[in-house]
């Protein structure tokens, strides 16, 4: 067994694999960049090793450095997680040239499925069934826009390095086409720096099927069942759970056996997913699942299959990166149960789903559910990378009993005054469809504002926050006129409300609170009293287009003096790791421009200024 552990990754994942590794009695040493010096997987590991600045490109994703840290402290091994360099078959061969133990596939596996069009072929030679489309060299406009016109559409766009839905987009109609492939192909190039797409045939009825598959040294594959990530926002999975809901004996056995098939014909050693796509028009049928991609790692959804068989993922992986053979044979794996994973992140739905940073003055997720989770209280959600929160697994007899033990520990939860998108996936988890089991990757599209959870506490909840706010004096109330009334002026979120609290059920208190926060439906607000002043600045002016967050400003598409209607893409902003765009709130015209194509902007900067058309 592997004696020690170099873990080049950060969050939830490193603090993820320090726990399986602690209980194997492995050495762990992390690596951090400036932004993560006070991390919880830096406090966690035995021992750690600053690698750079905060951006992820002159730290996380610098090799070199990462295999200098391991010599340093004289590491075995080294784990990638997920994410970051966990698939780049160069870091995974520049680790085995270095005389240390790569926690992952071989780097000839990694570059067999790393590019979609190649992995796409080699699997049409294996027997493996892949969605019709266009996987050529010839990479110009015109051809492209031809062959997706014969596929007929809508089509899909993708990017031939992508991953993560990252370098994705869907096209419904031919005129459409030119605009998203030079977006797709933009995107691309910056998140993988790589801009070749190529082209599928777009599924209208679509559930995301997924296999875990594990492989040994010794040539042996094996299956861990099948996950269900239909329930998407932009290709990101929202919630992911197995076994897959609708799924019969028959095609769980043909699906299950395809990805096998996938792995073993790309001789693949360690924890793999096999990506296929389902036409679930007429239900899950063996002949409508085809094979989209493989994700040489292990995934962010990967508790869902170790609570449904019982196994710890991440000691297979240090298990057979030591040389034994896979813990269990095909017939010892069985499915117990059901479990959902859904994914907590610091993101506003109010907001467009925009990323919300800053420190997390207040965290509790409870104890109901498993939490896998890269932070705690006190700490920032930060700028430089993926603003996931934590991972809420929950696991019972049942899919409803899973669903409900999950929705209930996000209604539970209390974030603040990071927003979050908890809220969200409660509505998600109770929407009838979800609850049915009908579902497919355009649920959310679909449904909208249906699940966009309310913007304000309900009326009792404001009621009782608001009377252990005010101290009891014995005066029965706060206007002569209305001598048994209790009302007052208050805060909520920034904002001031009038609240009557006369029939409110809390005890009032004898010495007043600065503030108090209402926990509801997953969603946290802070209640304060109203003091002269205090309700804030309030809105930018009209017209006023702001930088949501820090980020990248990559395109620029008007210039002063344009006349603009409502809706008009301005500026396209990168940040997180997505494009963002900027549109215009009405018709008018740009009176001025202070954004310039490549240039870095803060949180709140003045973009563009539009003029209401009069």
């Amino acid at each position: 067994m592997i004696q020690s552990l170099l873990i080049a990754n950060r969050g939830e994942i490193a603090c993820r694999i320090i726990r399986t590794a602690r209980a194997l009695g492995i050495r762990t040493i992390a690596v951090y960049s400036d932004a993560d010096a006070n991390a919880l997987h830096v406090r966690q590991a035995d021992q750690a090793i600053h690698i750079g600045p905060s951006p992820a490109r002159e730290s996380y994703l610098l090799g070199d450095r990462i295999i200098a840290a391991a010599r340093e402290t004289g590491a075995e091994a080294i784990h990638p997680g997920y994410g970051f360099l966990s698939e780049n078959a160069d870091f995974a061969q520049s680790v085995i040239d270095a005389g240390l133990i790569w926690v992952g596939p071989r780097p000839t596996s990694i570059r067999a499925m790393g590019l979609k069009d190649a992995a796409k072929q080699r699997m049409i030679a294996a027997g493996v069934p892949v969605t019709p489309g266009y996987l050529g060299d010839d990479q110009s406009p015109d051809r492209l826009q031809a062959e997706a016109d014969a596929i007929g559409y809508p089509v899909l766009i993708k990017a031939v390095a992508g991953g993560g839905g990252k370098g994705m987009r869907r096209v419904d109609d031919a005129p459409d086409f030119a605009d998203a492939l030079l977006s797709c192909r933009r995107e691309a190039a910056s998140s993988f720096g790589d801009d070749r797409v190529l082209i599928e045939k777009y599924i209208l009825a679509p559930r995301h099927i997924e296999v875990q598959v594990f492989g040994d040294t010794n040539g042996n594959v094996v299956h861990l069942f099948e996950r269900d990530c239909s329930l998407q926002r932009r290709h990101q999975k929202v919630i992911e759970e197995a076994p897959a809901p609708g799924m019969d004996e028959a095609t769980r056995a043909a699906v299950c056996a395809a990805a096998v098939k996938a792995a073993q014909a790309v001789d693949y050693v360690g924890a793999g997913t096999i990506e296929f796509i389902a036409d679930a028009s007429e239900g899950l049928r063996a002949d409508r699942i085809w094979f989209m991609e493989m994700n040489t790692r292990l995934q962010v959804e990967h508790p869902v299959t170790e609570a449904i068989t019982g196994q710890d993922l991440v000691e297979w992986q240090l298990r057979v990166a030591s040389g034994e053979p896979l813990p269990l044979r095909q017939d010892e794996l069985s499915i117990t149960g059901w479990a959902m994973e859904a994914r907590l992140y610091a993101e506003d739905p109010a907001k467009g789903f925009l990323p919300s940073i800053g420190r997390l003055d207040a965290l509790d997720l409870g104890d109901a559910v498993r939490v896998d989770t890269g932070v705690e209280q006190g700490a920032e959600i930060s700028p430089y990378y993926d603003p996931m929160i934590a991972k809420l697994i929950a696991h019972g007899d049942t899919r409803d009993e899973a669903r409900e033990l999950l929705a209930d520990a996000l209604d539970e939860a209390v974030i603040w005054p990071v927003r979050t998108n908890a809220g969200f996936l409660v509505e998600a988890l109770d929407h009838p469809d979800f609850a049915a089991g009908n579902i497919d990757t355009g649920l959310i599209a679909r449904e909208g504002e249906a699940l966009m959870p309310p913007p304000h506490p309900s009326e009792e909840a404001l009621i009782d926050a608001a009377a252990t706010l005010v101290p009891d004096t014995g005066i029965s109330g706060f206007r002569l006129s209305a001598p048994n009334r209790r009302e007052g002026m208050f805060l909520l979120a920034g904002e001031p409300v009038s609240i009557d609290f006369t029939d409110a059920e809390p005890m009032q208190i004898a010495e007043p609170l600065d503030s108090v926060l209402i926990t509801e439906g997953g969603q946290t607000w802070q209640l304060a009293p109203y003091r002269a002043g205090g309700a804030g600045a309030g809105p930018a002016a009209d017209g006023a287009i702001l930088s949501p967050m820090p980020g990248r400003i990559i395109a620029v598409d008007v210039a002063a003096g344009d006349a603009v209607t409502k809706g008009q893409k301005l500026v396209t902003l990168e940040a997180m790791k997505m494009e963002h765009s900027l549109v215009a709130p009405f018709d008018g015209t740009i009176a001025a421009l202070n954004a310039l194509a490549g240039g870095q902007v803060t949180e709140g900067t003045l973009l563009v200024k539009v003029e209401r058309q009069e």
